[in-house]
């Protein structure tokens, strides 16, 4: 590697597939943090002195990695400014991004982008996967057998990875994109659309929370005592709450009353939710770093309140009735402009993207219609129409006629026409 002035080349260190140490990564985190701001911006200069022109192929960008679970087409290392390096994995291709829709993805707690190429890969999303790029981000420290975040990394807050998250949509050369984020990562994508509105299209948000009331107090009380690198059964299970909420809690944790499954719940339903929850234990146990999990949870106990009133992209709540954030859903709802949002609320589940993917993919399906994005898809109950004139590629490109030809606005997504 050619030596940059004023740069010391250890620090690009930990860019580097071919290091075999995970402790080098550790070590050029723990410096990265250190650095100025001035120092920060001159090192993101050099990396971004690699990256092509938005004629060049995406596979040459200088950043590119093997994705170690072969679910997703590449893994990018993106540096950021205050939030440090983020794993980011593209699902699809995205040289074809102009006839694609291009969706933003950030995960919930205890969990990395596995949980979205898992809601992806589901066949209900076959037809819109297909026609789609999507862009994984694992939060700092979530990506699998990550070692410990270090001591003098400080873990950025919500409103920071929000607002960091532009550095992945212009490493990636994506003008716009759909934002799709679930419980803490809905958040995230929330205030990066409040902080960037002209490079998101849209939010899908699931089980977003914008207070800091409610079922976050008693997480503030329960992970406060965190101490260890390993979880406590009580730790777990409430994790499990947040993500699920329809399990039952023994009184030692909280005094959530158990609620029984309906009575028209099938077996195979019931085998199938033991499944989900067998599989997430396993995930919470296995190859993501309980340390890090923890600091996560830490930013989501101490994220301040979200306000959505005035936020110009249009945006899709999803939620399920047996999800802890329902209620606080519902009343974010009734606080926004109608114009603006739209809620889904689905019965006898909470954790909808692995209980309800066929709902979820069908409002995900008329919200990004709306943008003028999958045009080619019918809507659901619709029979498929195609006029002869047209391919399926010209189908699918956006609608130019949307976007604003003034100068200063070149770049940004056009105003809705009520």
């Amino acid at each position: 590697m050619e030596r940059k002035r004023g740069i010391r080349p250890s620090l690009l260190r930990g860019l580097s597939t071919d290091s075999p140490d995970p402790a080098g990564y550790e070590l050029d985190r723990s410096r990265r943090a250190s650095l100025s701001a001035e120092q920060r911006r001159r090192l993101s200069l050099l990396r971004t002195s690699s990256i092509p022109t938005s004629l060049t192929p995406v596979s040459h960008i200088y950043h590119l990695v093997p994705c170690p679970r072969k679910c997703c087409h590449q893994k990018y290392v993106v540096s950021t400014d205050r939030s440090g390096d983020i794993h980011v994995h593209v699902q699809g291709d995205l040289s074809q991004q102009d006839k694609r829709c291009v969706f933003l993805t950030v995960h919930d707690l205890g969990t990395n982008h596995t949980s979205m190429v898992d809601f992806i890969n589901h066949p209900a999303m076959a037809e819109i996967k297909e026609r789609s790029c999507f862009i994984h981000v694992d939060v700092p420290g979530h990506e699998e057998n990550s070692p410990d975040l270090p001591e003098s990394y400080p873990f950025p807050s919500l409103q920071t990875l929000g607002e960091d998250l532009i550095t992945v949509l212009d490493f990636l050369h994506v003008k716009y994109a759909v934002g799709l984020g679930e419980g803490a990562g809905a958040n995230i994508l929330a205030r990066c659309g409040l902080a960037h509105p002209r490079r998101l299209l849209g939010l899908i948000l699931v089980n977003c929370t914008g207070s800091t009331s409610s079922v976050a107090d008693a997480f503030r009380t329960r992970f406060s005592r965190w101490r260890g690198t390993n979880f406590s059964q009580s730790e777990e299970d409430f994790l499990i709450y947040h993500k699920f909420g329809h399990v039952s809690f023994t009184n030692e944790i909280l005094d959530y009353s158990y609620q029984q499954i309906t009575s028209d719940s099938t077996e195979s339903g019931e085998r199938e939710r033991e499944r989900m929850l067998s599989e997430y234990r396993s995930r919470l146990r296995g190859n993501l770093n309980t340390h890090n999990i923890k600091q996560y949870v830490r930013a989501f106990i101490n994220r301040k309140d979200l306000i959505l009133k005035g936020c110009q992209p249009d945006i899709l709540l999803i939620t399920g009735m047996l999800s802890p954030y329902a209620t606080v859903v519902e009343k974010m709802y009734k606080e926004l402009d109608k114009d603006r949002v739209t809620i889904l609320k689905v019965e006898r589940a909470g954790d909808v993207l692995s209980e309800a993917p066929a709902k979820v993919a069908q409002s995900l399906l008329l919200f990004c219609q709306g943008q003028s994005q999958l045009t080619s898809l019918p809507p659901p109950g619709v029979e498929r129409r195609m006029s002869r004139g047209m391919s399926m590629e010209e189908y699918d490109k956006p609608n130019i006629r949307r976007l604003s030809l003034t100068p200063s606005l070149a770049e940004s997504p056009p105003l809705r026409k009520l």
